[in-house]
C-alpha cells in the first residue's frame, strides 16, 4: 500500500514538474505584456505595477486586426479543402475493398514524413508560374491535401462498428449516403481534433508566407511579430510580448471550447478494428 502511494507521488511530481516547464514561458510572457519599461529593463518577472501601455502600443504601431483576419481566412479556407478531400480518402482507405488500398496507407504514411521544407522551391516555382504569388490561393492552395488528416480520419473510421454500415446497406443507403448521413456526423470529435492541429499550425505558420508574399497586405499573425522585431520596438520586450500575447488568444479559445471533443477524437483515432 505504501509502495503504491510512493508511486502515485512521485508520478503526480512528474506530471507537476512537467507542467511549470511548459507553462513558466507563458507565463514570463503573459507577466511581461502587462510590465511596465523599467520592470522589463530590470529584468523583473513579476512586475511591481501592470499597464495596458504594451497593448495599447502594438495595436497603434501594427494593423494587428488585418493579420487577424488575414490568418482566419487562410486558416478557415485550409480546413474546408482539407475536409472535402481528407474525409472521402480517409473513408476510402478504411472501409471498401480495393486493390491497392494498403499501397496507398503506406503513401500517405510515406507523405506525413516529407518535411515542408523539401517541397517548398518547386512549389514556389510552380505558383509563380501560374501567377499566383502574392495571393490567398498561394497561403491555402498547397495546404489543402492534408497526409495527416487523411490518416488520423482514417484510424476514427476504422472505429465505427461495421454493424453500422451493414446495417445502411440494408437499408438501401449508397456510399455516399453512408458518408454524409452516418460517417460525418459519428466523425465530430475526429474533425474537432483535426481541425485544431490544422488551425495551430497554419495560424502560427511563418516559414511559407515568407516564400509566397511579397508585401504585408496578405500577412497573418506571424507577420506582426516579425515586423515588430524589424522595427525600433527590436528590443522593446512590453510590446513584444503584448503581440506574443493577443496572437495566442484565438488558439487558446478555441482548444478551451473544444477540449472535450479534441481529446475524445485523438483517443479514439488511436484505436482501429
Amino acid at each position: 500500500m505504501r509502495a503504491r502511494w510512493s508511486g502515485q507521488v512521485a508520478v503526480h511530481l512528474a506530471l507537476a514538474t512537467g507542467a511549470v516547464v511548459v507553462l513558466a514561458p507563458f507565463a514570463i510572457m503573459l507577466l511581461t505584456s502587462f510590465a511596465p519599461a523599467e520592470d522589463v529593463v530590470a529584468g523583473r518577472i513579476v512586475p511591481t505595477s501592470l499597464t495596458l501601455d504594451n497593448y495599447t502600443r502594438a495595436l497603434q504601431d501594427l494593423p494587428i486586426l488585418r493579420y487577424y483576419a488575414n490568418g482566419a481566412v487562410v486558416t478557415v479556407l485550409i480546413f474546408a479543402g482539407q475536409v472535402l478531400l481528407a474525409v472521402p480518402a480517409a473513408y476510402a482507405l478504411a472501409r471498401l475493398r480495393f486493390r491497392g488500398s494498403q499501397l496507398g496507407t503506406g503513401l500517405v504514411l510515406a507523405c506525413i514524413m516529407i518535411p515542408q521544407q523539401v517541397t517548398a522551391i518547386p512549389l514556389y516555382v510552380a505558383l509563380r508560374q501560374l501567377g499566383l504569388v502574392n495571393t490567398y490561393a498561394a497561403l491555402v492552395l498547397p495546404f489543402v491535401g492534408s497526409a495527416f488528416g487523411v490518416y488520423l480520419l482514417r484510424q476514427f473510421f476504422l472505429t465505427i462498428p461495421t454493424a453500422v454500415f451493414d446495417a445502411a446497406r440494408l437499408d438501401g443507403a449508397g456510399t455516399f449516403s453512408v458518408l454524409v448521413r452516418i460517417v460525418l456526423p459519428m466523425a465530430r470529435p475526429a474533425l474537432v481534433a483535426f481541425g485544431i492541429f490544422s488551425f495551430v499550425g497554419h495560424w502560427n505558420d511563418y516559414f511559407w508566407p515568407s516564400f509566397v508574399l511579397t508585401d504585408d497586405d496578405l500577412a497573418t499573425i506571424p507577420f506582426g511579430i516579425v515586423s515588430f522585431l524589424g522595427t525600433d520596438a527590436g528590443t522593446d520586450y512590453g510590446p513584444q510580448m503584448a503581440t506574443a500575447t493577443l496572437s495566442v488568444l484565438p488558439l487558446l479559445a478555441g482548444y478551451l471550447l473544444a477540449q472535450r471533443q479534441f481529446i475524445h477524437g485523438i483517443a479514439l483515432s488511436g484505436h482501429s478494428d
